[in-house]
């Protein structure tokens, strides 16, 4: 089965995908994504997505593309296209196609929208939650806007590429003082010697993951206490526990900072038991 793009208004095959080359998220980074997760034929948490989505475009003055209700058919409809049980779903909408200028285009041009999915082996999260991941910490280099979901991520290319180069799946931002904001595509999470979870609070400096809001409903299930505050370096590498989340990886504790073990090196109990509470909290809405 060939692979199936929404793009623009047509249902076309991914190898033949195109966008104008004068589309403003290609010339300028000016666009906004998400990626949802898709599970047992079940999006996950579309419903936060789609309200963060919403506040992005708002941000950047960029209208919807669609309909609210015609955007989750179309994702549901590419999902189908492509037979994906167990994969993602990824959308992006920039403000359009016009000639160059970097003020924004005159009114009436329509903003871009392209939509993807893929599958990917469930398996494949679940050995790298089972055996915990390393981390490198990198300096903070980004636009103070981090907040908002924008297609402009060379910062956090460059961050994961080294990460990469250093045999680490992750690379965590360390500002000026020496506290960690957030990876390079996850938010950053510690556990207290008393068994508090910690992350940075998300109104400045950091994004406000889905999965990220989604774990506080869960460890209010579990009943784990809560704090949003900053931690320092050293404070992770001493924690009892420390782990990422995003849509792609949900829960997956992190067993090494910068080369220095994280508690006894093994993968927390709070953080699989938070992975495996999840699915059990997080919204799930047909995928097709």
């Amino acid at each position: 089965m060939p692979r199936i793009a929404y793009v623009n208004g047509r249902y076309v095959r991914h190898a033949d995908a195109a966008v104008h080359i004068e589309d403003r998220g290609y010339q300028f980074a000016d666009g906004v994504y998400e990626v949802c997760e898709i599970s047992g034929g079940f999006i996950m948490d579309m419903t936060r997505h789609l309200d963060r989505l919403d506040r992005s475009l708002r941000e950047l003055k960029i209208d919807w593309p669609l309909h609210r209700r015609a955007l989750e058919f179309v994702m549901r409809e590419v999902v189908r296209r492509n037979g994906v049980r167990d994969g993602l779903v990824y959308l992006q909408v920039t403000r359009g196609v016009a000639p160059r200028d970097h003020a924004f285009p005159p009114p009436g041009i329509r903003p871009a929208l392209v939509v993807t999915a893929k599958r990917v082996a469930p398996h494949i999260a679940a050995m790298r939650a089972e055996s915990g991941v390393k981390v490198i910490t990198v300096p903070e280099n980004r636009w103070e806007r981090v907040d908002i979901k924008t297609v402009g991520l060379l910062p956090n290319v460059l961050a994961k590429q080294k990460a990469r180069e250093e045999g680490a799946a992750e690379a965590w931002f360390v500002d000026n003082e020496g506290f960690v904001t957030e990876g390079s595509s996850t938010n950053a999470w510690i556990v207290t010697a008393d068994g508090k979870l910690v992350t940075r609070p998300a109104e400045l400096g950091i994004l406000r993951g889905v999965t990220r809001t989604t774990l506080m409903d869960v460890a209010a299930k579990l009943n784990l206490d809560v704090q949003e505050r900053a931690f320092l370096v050293e404070e992770a590498k001493g924690a009892r526990e420390a782990f990422i989340t995003s849509a792609t990886s949900v829960v997956t504790p992190v067993v090494e900072i910068d080369g220095q073990t994280v508690a006894n090196g093994r993968p927390g109990s709070v953080a699989l038991s938070l992975r495996q509470a999840f699915f059990d909290v997080a919204e799930k809405l047909p995928a097709c």
